[in-house]
């Protein structure tokens, strides 16, 4: 089949045999992605890096002898590809961001999922800083909202509510899944149902009760879970 000259040029990595394929599968039904390779170890991964040159590699973290963050640390700092991490541990998602990943897909993952994640990509990809913003339709109208200009967000039942300024827009995403895509954007979760924008952070105000809470700009007062506060703590300071 003739391939698009300007397609994205794919390398999937896993150690898994079927999650190889399962993405192969998605994969091949876009026509701007050019599957280029499939790797089951970080060994292989590095030669085929080097052979086919990427534009995007989905990676998963957990492999023998060598998971997905030891091979990024073995090709250097400067990353000439995209990453997608692909993993069943949710625990990663923070360090995976920290690693430059551009999107972080959950194991099992429906094809919906893995469609809205590969078209973000390709967006930021072809223009870096584009997808930084949400459309949310209110009525007739569609909404864009930045995600710089979002102060917090809000957990509702399986919606979000994102406030910006004296405005609340409600979107159809989780808030575990907001987690990890703004999490390259500043934003950290503070309790099970709310994330902040940590640039919005005035202060933390320490409660009688030995817990704190976090002051934004606009003086809402938001409680912080203990589980949440070494990670918020760290990103501030």
């Amino acid at each position: 089949m003739d391939q698009n000259a300007n397609a994205l040029r794919a390398l999937i990595v896993d150690d898994e045999p079927l999650a190889r394929s399962n993405i192969a599968a998605l994969l091949a039904h876009d026509a701007g992605i050019q599957l280029v390779g499939q790797c089951g170890s970080a060994e292989d991964a590095m030669a085929a890096i080097a052979a086919c040159k990427p534009d995007l590699v989905f990676l998963d973290v957990e492999m023998p002898e060598c998971d997905g963050f030891e091979m990024l640390d073995r090709l250097g700092p400067v990353l000439p590809f995209a990453i997608v991490f692909v993993t069943a541990h949710h625990q990663f998602a923070l360090r995976a961001f920290e690693v430059g990943a551009l999107d972080y897909l959950m194991k099992p993952f429906d094809d919906q999922r893995f469609q809205r994640v590969l078209e973000r990509v390709k967006e930021r990809i072809r223009i870096p800083g584009a997808s930084q913003r949400f459309m949310v339709r209110n009525g007739n109208v569609l909404d864009v909202v930045k995600y710089a200009d979002v102060d917090w967000i809000e957990a509702s039942d399986y919606y979000s509510t994102l406030h910006a300024g004296e405005r609340a827009h409600m979107l159809r995403r989780s808030l575990a899944e907001l987690e990890v895509l703004l999490a390259p954007f500043g934003f950290c979760r503070i309790h099970r149902s709310a994330i902040v924008n940590l640039d919005r952070v005035r202060a933390l105000e320490l409660c009688p009760d030995g817990e704190y809470a976090i002051v934004l700009e606009s003086t809402r007062r938001l409680r912080m879970s203990r589980r949440y506060r070494k990670p918020v703590m760290d990103r501030l300071a």
